[in-house]
């Protein structure tokens, strides 16, 4: 079911509970409208590319609220933690190295050993 709803309290937890349910959903962030999905999840993530006609091997950006986030994702060497710091949020993407036992699917780097991660400073994308 596709429907629009303006953003609120209300409308984060009903996107939110859209996203757990491996379902995607169109949110602001501060250069586009992004198409998200639970970048845990293999079948949400495969829908995105199915949504998008997108390459599957065209890497996606995942999204994540904080740098403490992030590096559960990626390997942040001093440079990257630097850039991070300094430019987080905002609308920079950071391709690093996959970490060990990185918990995303595979699908998101298109089969490649590095991720794309990104801290939004659109507060909808953030919640």
């Amino acid at each position: 079911m596709t429907s629009l709803r303006m953003t609120s309290d209300r409308a984060l937890e009903e996107a939110a509970a859209l996203l757990r349910s491996g379902a995607l959903v169109a949110f602001p962030t501060e250069t586009v409208y992004g198409l998200g999905a639970n970048a845990g999840n293999d079948q949400a993530v495969a829908r995105i590319f199915e949504a998008k006609n997108r390459p599957n091997f065209n890497p996606l950006i995942v999204h994540v609220p904080n740098i403490e986030c992030a590096r559960r994702y990626g390997v942040f060497d001093e440079r990257a933690e630097k850039i991070g710091s300094t430019l987080w949020p905002g609308p920079l993407s950071l391709v690093l190295a996959r970490s060990d036992n990185c918990p995303l699917s595979p699908l998101v780097s298109a089969g490649l050993d590095t991720v794309a991660l990104r801290v939004p400073s659109s507060e909808p994308a953030l919640n």
